[in-house]
């Protein structure tokens, strides 16, 4: 019901997926969402390795613009990384997977669930602290750190080590980019939540930080800015930019043919009581554009 939630409150952010409809079968809940076909960020850094800087950058602008628009609304997305960071066919960032966001966080509020994907998560939350929506900035910094040195700050095969890493190990940054580029890494990779970027105002301290300086942030909002990358997708069911293991995989199950025949009309009422209300349709006809 949380991913419901927050997906619905994503239509006014062009940064994040946008859900059509939400329904449910006796057995299953299922999200009709966008179809975002220019690719993983975890697919072209697999590719490529690492990104120039200036792709690096835009592609952290509207990550950073998203996470903003989250937390104005009182939302933690807590599990930022390549894999939940997609492309449009146009090149522009597209976050999905919310799953793991916690509502109801103000700026001054915090939560405790441990939670997040290893290599990117914050201190805090690997110490079982209270932490607040400085772990998204945090993780900011740990994508960044990947695009622009192809594997995220504290990375360690072994986990036990990497938590000890992210934990106490002083933060290596190598040359080969900008001064503002290390000066923004070490102040988002800061380990100690109280003295992050990001945790007195928020998306405002991304947005005045040097390194984002000759950026417009109403043009990026905007969609005026054209992306470094284009996906080159030639129409809505190109799955170039997908990897073969996902696309050949077998549907795993089917709405339309079922033993229990009925199963397409299932009611709200039948299914499990923790599920009434997650069904959903816009007021208006929704045509997917």
């Amino acid at each position: 019901m949380a991913e419901r939630n927050v997906l619905l409150k994503n239509v006014t952010h062009p940064f994040l997926v946008g859900l059509h409809y939400s329904f449910q079968t006796t057995e299953k809940l299922y999200f009709v969402l966008d179809f975002v076909n220019g690719g993983e960020l975890f697919f072209h850094l697999q590719k490529e390795r690492t990104f120039p800087e200036h792709r690096a950058k835009f592609y952290a602008a509207e990550i950073a613009s998203a996470l903003g628009y989250l937390h104005s609304i009182k939302i933690v997305y807590r599990d930022l990384k390549p894999e939940n960071i997609l492309l449009d066919s146009l090149g522009h960032v597209v976050l999905t997977d919310f799953g793991l966001c916690k509502e109801g966080i103000a700026t001054s509020d915090t939560t405790a669930t441990f939670c997040g994907t290893p290599e990117y998560l914050a201190p805090e939350v690997i110490r079982k602290q209270p932490y607040d929506n400085t772990v998204d900035w945090w993780c900011l910094g740990a994508v960044l750190y990947e695009m622009l040195y192809g594997l995220p700050p504290f990375y360690c095969r072994d986990v036990a080590e990497m938590y000890e890493n992210i934990l106490h190990k002083p933060l290596h940054l190598r040359p080969g980019v900008s001064l503002t580029a290390w000066s923004i890494l070490e102040e988002l990779l800061e380990k100690e939540r109280q003295n992050r970027l990001g945790s007195k105002e928020d998306f405002l301290e991304i947005q005045r930080h040097p390194f984002f300086e000759t950026l417009s942030w109403n043009d990026l909002l905007q969609k005026k800015i054209s992306p470094p990358f284009n996906p080159n997708v030639f129409g809505p069911d190109d799955i170039r930019n997908f990897d073969a293991t996902f696309t050949e995989e077998m549907v795993p199950c089917s709405i339309c043919i079922s033993s229990d025949y009925n199963i397409v009309n299932a009611s709200v009422l039948e299914a499990d009581d923790a599920f009434i209300g997650f069904s959903y349709a816009p007021p208006s006809e929704d045509l997917f554009h």
